[in-house]
């Protein structure tokens, strides 16, 4: 029988630990694409047809709140998106202001998309004090938030736009026969093909929110959010689901709000949930408050908590895949499959910032 010294099996060992290690990385790059591709809907079998001649398609548009003074702004943006992905699938367009769009506006848009494009006022009581604020108030404080130094703290058309978004644009007229909506604004950017229909896979996939950049709000514009929040949850419990999101906008089991939230420049979403029940009672409790106008809250942080009250992660999309940026932040695919889709830099990523809440969304299980 052969007697192996222990001098000999120390020399032996290590080779042996040294060749599995190597074998694992010369084994596992082999299936790692693989894996990307098949399950990620932006990476399709090349063999097949490319998703745009599915005939399928969801009732759905882009929705934009703009002025007839971003227009040079907004056209970068409609060809950006156009080029990435609008030009396969023609989607149709629904421009939102509180005053008359011009023609040359109406002709400049149109002009840059074979899809629809419908434009649309927004009614009068949508933007402006409802009949429970006290305006003198709101006043006073909005010049104090204005001396304090906090963002937008002075402009009442930004809290007239917080509050339309939070609660209003989906009941415009011009957006009732759609189910799905995307979100666009002026001067954000797209940097990514996208070679598949997101409406199609929200819907065939039952999720309720898509987004693609997470960060943490200024205490300063909401002081009393989260207040207000606790006192809807203990009045109406039978809306929250046991099982949600509040481990993403809450580190102590919702004691506190933790200020993530998804940026909401940027979100694809099933309009039932904002008309559905739950989200209606949520935003009438807070419109009610006076919160919009006595302090100054944003639609961001009040879609991304109603989003962690009454959905679960499997829910909720991030799409890594749709390269954006609306200044100063970005969002990049860090995948080199998906970086061929892109022009963007994968290190300008916020994710893994520190005022990216991406690390809390990862930490959350399904």
């Amino acid at each position: 029988m052969l007697v192996i010294s222990s001098n000999q099996r120390k020399p032996i060992f290590l080779t042996v630990a040294f060749a599995f290690i190597c074998a694992c990385f010369f084994f596992w790059p082999l299936k790692a694409p693989l894996n990307v591709k098949s399950d990620h809907p932006n990476l399709p079998d090349p063999t097949a047809l490319p998703a745009w001649h599915n005939t399928t398609r969801v009732k759905a548009a882009f929705v934009i709140l703009t002025r007839n003074n971003e227009l040079d702004a907004l056209r970068k943006t409609i060809q950006q998106l156009e080029a990435r992905f609008n030009h396969k699938f023609n989607y149709p367009y629904v421009f939102l202001n509180d005053e008359e769009f011009t023609e040359e506006f109406k002709e400049l848009t149109s002009g840059l998309t074979n899809a629809e494009t419908k434009y649309g006022i927004i009614p009068k009581e949508h933007w402006s004090y409802p009949e429970w604020i006290d305006v003198e108030k709101a006043d006073k404080l909005r010049k104090q938030m204005e001396d304090d130094g906090v963002i937008y703290g002075g402009s009442l058309s930004y809290r007239h736009m917080c509050r339309f978004e939070s609660g209003f644009f989906y009941r415009h007229p011009l957006m009732d026969e759609y189910e799905y909506y995307w979100r666009v604004e002026p001067s954000v950017e797209f940097y990514c093909d996208l070679d598949y229909d997101p409406f199609l896979y929200m819907k065939e996939n039952n999720k309720k929110y898509g987004w693609t950049i997470s960060l943490l709000e200024f205490q300063t514009t909401i002081p009393t959010l989260w207040s207000t929040v606790k006192s809807f949850m203990a009045d109406y419990p039978e809306m929250i689901p046991k099982r949600n999101l509040m481990d993403f906008i809450s580190n102590d089991g919702g004691r506190e709000y933790n200020l993530c939230h998804f940026w909401s420049n940027f979100e694809i979403a099933d309009l039932k949930f904002l008309r559905g029940p739950e989200y209606s009672a949520f935003f009438d409790y807070l419109d009610k408050s006076g919160g919009f106008f006595y302090e100054r809250w944003g639609d961001a942080p009040v879609h991304s908590i109603a989003v962690g009250l009454f959905l679960n992660k499997s829910e909720v999309h991030f799409f890594d895949d749709i390269g954006y940026k609306h200044d100063p932040f970005m969002h990049c695919p860090i995948s080199r499959e998906l970086q061929k889709k892109c022009h963007c830099s994968a290190q300008d990523n916020f994710d893994w910032t520190p005022n990216s809440c991406m690390q809390k969304w990862n930490d959350i299980r399904f």
